[in-house]
């Protein structure tokens, strides 16, 4: 055996091994009890980043610690290769998409593979790839045929640059997430999903889910957002035809038309003072034809941002219409008011406002003079003054005719009857959640698979002609969609008709691919089926591990998926993952300087020299460059923006995976953020020096006999043995259950110090520390696999590590004939003692009460109690 720990050597031959052997291809095998462990995919950017690696060692750790139990593991690997920045490179650095993403995964493949993560690489995807894309286009025509898709006018957030649409979540500040362009309001035709057509399996089957964090089960609760509520229309007066078309509505009562509306609170309809509707309204634009004020109101809400935490903390701003809408229970006359915190795209774009009773009514209110009433009273009579803010809880009817004196319960059923006898409304259930809208005006996507002729209409693309794929000849150029500007790909003939027709030229957005990649893992060499009888086998995911950023959209559009697909028949889940591990984020320290126009230039660890205090903490730093003083920011996500990323593949270089890895399991949960720490590195590289040390010395003194007689065993020799069993006994529940690495790691440390101080040289000694090493080298495996495959047969083994049972804790070795405890006097420590085991309490307190020691701090008080903790403390208090 080599003296001294030497990574490099060790990993290339171990990872070379695991090739060859093929040890982490999984098949089928209904005689073993299966896992499937699967870590989120990640865009091929180019380069792992230090959070790809905690995921990806988390779900590797997680995977060979089930194998090690005796399961059938599926640990598979991917790529989620469609997006804008693959065209954002392409025009950068004049590359085709598919030559950029390609690369990208060429050099990402061998960075996991040196990392030494598990993967069962003949189950390798990138949903580029057209034979993976072919069936999503295919599934996408059988929800066509099912009307589970449809295509309509809506408003969008549109990035002029881009040329795409954006998610709300994508506008920040106004301006688009990728190139800071402001995004601009735009309606254009999309294709959508109906999942709200699944609305309420999706938030009822939650309950389904324990073993899903709580946070991100109340994310997903809220973001479906189901309401019990009264929806109810606002006759309104001086509407033309026109506008009374374009709203989709009739006239009622001798008026031109209605605005419908939706509330939760129909206790407080009494206190309505004025409607408010989206910019996007019928009505508004109505308005904004003969008023030029109006319009130009419409045109600067083009420009806002519409994500959810803007529109909470934004200017609410609004213009009179000139409309009034009549109330439909006391007939009096309500302005129309357009307002900017309402949207088009939520729920009717119409909002009943009651200022008395909803705070953002009431600032509107009292910004623009609009009348305030009090409909709801406190049960109590107290708090509920509105003369400097709105009473928002429920209470007493007040104000409100025939309904004074019901409570809001009471009401909220009186009024909805009133309307509905008055056919002016009903009791609807409704849900935040919209229709998914599937559509981008980009290149490096999935084409819709949909053809477009003027006989025949909209007719799907026949089965045999998929997949629709993707010209190479583009041009990249960022002034216009780039399918819709190409020479011939539009154009084609009509399936039905044999005519010229138009192709769409829109593409699926990359939450369809990443919705059901994990079934398409299970069976990814099916050519004749979008999934098999393979698919049932190892679904649902018995671990999904991603970040908590991915807690709403992602996770919800691939329960959706899962939900079609079973829908369909082709697989029998009704949830793609049983249970959910939602990692934190690797932060570290930012260095940056003002540039000459004020703006911040960050700076690499790299490039600076950094002085700490005693304790490590920095305190300071230094260009390198020249020698000028850099601010210590903030710690942050690390980051490109930021500059305050750590290369994994120069530490791999310089340390070792299995360093790499050992790092980013110890220092923190799983759960919490990792902050970095490059002295925490070299702390885990020399922990591996130890480890390797201690076999080192051991098995140049010979490998013992394995087996020892237990009756024989010395003190010293029956307390290691002990020690290793409570570590056994806590690290597999905390590699199993807990998933607390970092605590399993410590548990180890501490039984390899403990091994350390072992001093005995009875005939059993060797075989003892035999037990103890193989242990903690088991215990490691899941998580620095090269170098415990290599101590393993330095251990005298042959067999591969990643075969090898998890070790079996010996009860018997658990089991002490005396205990330490504590002895305090007032609470305050004085003293340690052994006690047997079998001590009572009584014996306990006898034997405290006639220690010399104890009666020195008892000084002859009378003792008033004696509080026995049983095998922990005897607190004496006088």
């Amino acid at each position: 055996m080599e003296e001294h720990y030497q990574p490099l050597p060790i990993e290339q031959k171990v990872q070379a091994d695991w090739e060859k052997s093929g040890v982490f291809i999984a098949s089928e095998n209904t005689g073993k009890e299966k896992y499937y462990c699967l870590s989120m995919f990640p865009y091929p950017s180019g380069k792992l980043h230090m959070g790809h690696v905690r995921n990806y060692t988390i779900g590797d750790v997680i995977s060979r610690f089930q194998r090690m139990q005796g399961k059938h593991v599926l640990q598979p690997m991917g790529w989620d290769a469609f997006g804008l920045p693959a065209e954002n490179a392409a025009m950068q650095n004049k590359v085709h998409p598919a030559d950029w993403t390609y690369s990208n995964i060429d050099y990402m493949r061998d960075q996991l593979k040196r990392l030494g993560f598990g993967y069962d690489w003949s189950r390798e995807l990138a949903t580029c790839d057209p034979e993976y894309y072919r069936w999503e286009q295919w599934f996408f025509l059988r929800l066509l045929e099912k009307d589970l898709v449809y295509k309509k006018t809506a408003p969008v957030n549109w990035c002029p640059h881009d040329q795409t649409v954006l998610a709300n979540e994508q506008v920040i500040d106004g301006c688009c997430w990728r190139c800071d362009t402001q995004v601009e309001k735009k309606e254009i035709s999309q294709w959508f999903l109906k999942i709200t057509e699944y609305a309420d399996e999706l938030l009822t089957s939650l309950e389904n889910l324990p073993g899903w964090p709580e946070q991100v089960r109340t994310m997903q609760a809220n973001w479906i957002g189901r309401s019990e509520g009264v929806e109810m229309d606002f006759a309104v007066d001086s509407m033309d035809a026109e506008a009374s078309a374009l709203s989709g509505t009739s006239a009622e009562d001798g008026f031109d038309s209605v605005i419908r509306i939706y509330t939760t609170r129909p206790d407080t309809l009494m206190g309505v003072t004025y409607l408010a509707v989206a910019a996007e309204h019928p009505i508004a634009k109505k308005a904004a034809e003969s008023n030029t004020d109006v319009a130009d109101f419409i045109e600067s809400c083009k420009q806002m941002e519409t994500s959810e935490a803007a529109m909470e903390t934004m200017e609410k701003r609004g213009i009179d219409s000139g409309y009034m809408a009549v109330h439909p229970l006391t007939g009096e006359q309500v302005p129309v008011w357009i307002a900017n915190f309402v949207l088009m795209s939520y729920g009717t774009g119409a909002v009943m406002s009651v200022p008395g009773h909803d705070q953002r009514d009431y600032e509107f209110a009292k910004k623009y003079a609009i009348a305030i009433k009090q409909v709801v009273a406190a049960a109590d009579g107290e708090n509920d003054d509105i003369s400097e803010h709105a009473f928002t809880d429920k209470g007493v009817l007040k104000n409100s005719g025939e309904f004074d004196g019901l409570s809001s319960a009471q009401a909220f059923d009186a009024i909805a009857a009133k309307l509905v006898a008055q056919n002016k409304g009903e009791r609807k259930t409704n849900f935040r959640l919209r229709d998914w809208g599937v559509s981008r005006q980009r290149y490096w996507g999935a084409p819709v698979p949909v053809i477009y002729c003027d006989d025949c209409g909209t007719v799907p693309v026949p089965d045999n002609q998929l997949p629709v794929t993707l010209p190479r000849d583009v041009v990249l150029d960022g002034s216009q969609a780039p399918l819709a500007a190409h020479p011939t790909f539009a154009h084609t003939t009509c399936p039905q008709c044999g005519k010229a027709a138009r192709r769409e030229t829109d593409t699926f957005d990359t939450f369809m691919e990443s919705s059901w990649y994990f079934a398409r893992y299970t069976c990814q060499d099916a050519d004749s089926m979008m999934l098999d009888q393979r698919a049932n086998y190892w679904l649902p995911v018995d671990y999904y591990i991603g970040g908590i950023e991915h807690a709403i959209l992602h996770l919800l559009y691939a329960r959706f998926y899962t939900k079609l697909l079973r829908d369909e028949g082709l697989i029998v889940c009704d949830e793609p993952f049983k249970n959910l591990l939602t990692q934190g984020m690797v932060v570290a320290e930012t260095f940056y300087q003002f540039d000459e126009h004020g703006h911040k230039r960050y700076y690499n660890l790299t490039q600076i020299e950094v002085e700490r205090d005693a304790k490590g903490k920095i305190i300071g730093a230094k260009l390198l460059e020249d020698g000028s003083t850099v601010t210590v920011g903030a710690i942050e996500k690390m980051s490109k923006s930021k500059n305050n990323g750590v290369d994994p593949q120069i530490l791999i270089d310089q340390y070792g995976a299995d360093t790499v890895r050992l790092y980013t399991m110890f220092t923190s949960p799983p759960d919490q953020s990792l902050e970095w720490n490059d002295a925490g590195v070299e702390g885990a590289f020399r922990f591996l020096k130890r480890l390797w040390r201690q076999v080192y010395l051991h098995v140049e003194s010979g490998l013992p006999v394995k087996h020892f007689n237990v009756a024989t065993l010395t003190d010293a020799e029956k307390n290691l043995r002990r020690q290793l069993h409570q570590a056994l006994q806590k690290v597999t529940d905390d590699m199993g259950r807990r998933h607390t690495f970092n605590t399993a790691i410590a548990a180890n440390m501490e039984l390899l110090n403990a091994l350390n101080k072992f001093e005995d040289d009875g005939e059993n000694a060797g075989a003892v520390r035999q037990e103890a090493l193989e242990a903690i080298v088991l215990m490691l495996a899941p998580i620095i696999p090269h170098v415990s495959q290599q101590l393993w047969q330095e251990l005298g083994h042959l067999d591969d590590i990643v075969l090898v049972a998890w070790p079996k804790i010996d009860e018997s070795a658990l089991k002490q004939d005396a205990i330490e405890m504590v002895v305090q006097v007032n609470g305050k420590l004085r003293g340690k003692f052994l006690v047997a085991t079998t001590a009572s309490k009584v014996e306990i307190e006898a034997m405290v009460l006639a220690d010399e020691h104890v009666q020195r701090h008892i000084e002859g008080k009378p003792v008033k109690k004696i509080i026995v903790v049983p095998q922990k403390l005897v607190n004496i208090v006088v």
